[in-house]
């Protein structure tokens, strides 16, 4: 059984609806968990949120968080992550905000990746994964790898 499989089954147990919002994976979370029939009944919805105007107008990311940190930073995650929520019927979202490549900088190197993971209960957490410069379909990937199993942690 694959990895969002086992996702979707754990949600359907605890009967929790799952929203994302994504950046550097473009709907690569939401599209892996909508290919397995029966997903609808715990994917609420996703947000593609490539650009700091949706990330603003869709989710609620505070320009001042922005301004302070970047759009590639796990205090952008966590706001990603918390609006996605709001948004939604969802009690627990995922969220992805990074360097895919190629490029970057010194500060934003290729392959750095912050997650976010919001609960209805309040509690949200976050993580930046240095992938490295594997180039941008496989820190896509694997970044979708890591989204599904903070989710699927969450709900074991």
């Amino acid at each position: 059984m694959s990895l969002a499989a086992e996702t979707l089954d754990l949600a359907r147990a605890k009967g929790v609806m799952i929203a994302t919002a994504e950046s550097c994976t473009g709907g690569m979370i939401a599209a892996v968990l909508t290919d397995i029939p029966g997903s609808s009944d715990v994917v609420d919805r996703g947000f593609v949120t490539y650009s700091n105007a949706a990330k603003r107008d869709m989710l609620g990311v505070r320009d001042a968080t922005l301004q302070a940190h970047g759009a590639v930073s796990e205090q952008i995650a966590r706001e990603m992550a918390e609006g996605a929520l709001r948004h939604s019927a969802a009690q627990l979202a995922v969220s992805t905000t990074g360097i895919a490549g190629p490029g970057g900088s010194e500060h934003k190197p290729e392959g750095r990746v912050c997650f976010g993971l919001a609960r209805k209960d309040g509690t949200t957490r976050t993580e930046t994964v240095e992938f490295g410069a594997i180039g941008r379909a496989k820190v896509r990937a694997a970044s979708v790898a890591h989204a599904l199993a903070l989710l699927k942690a969450a709900l074991s």
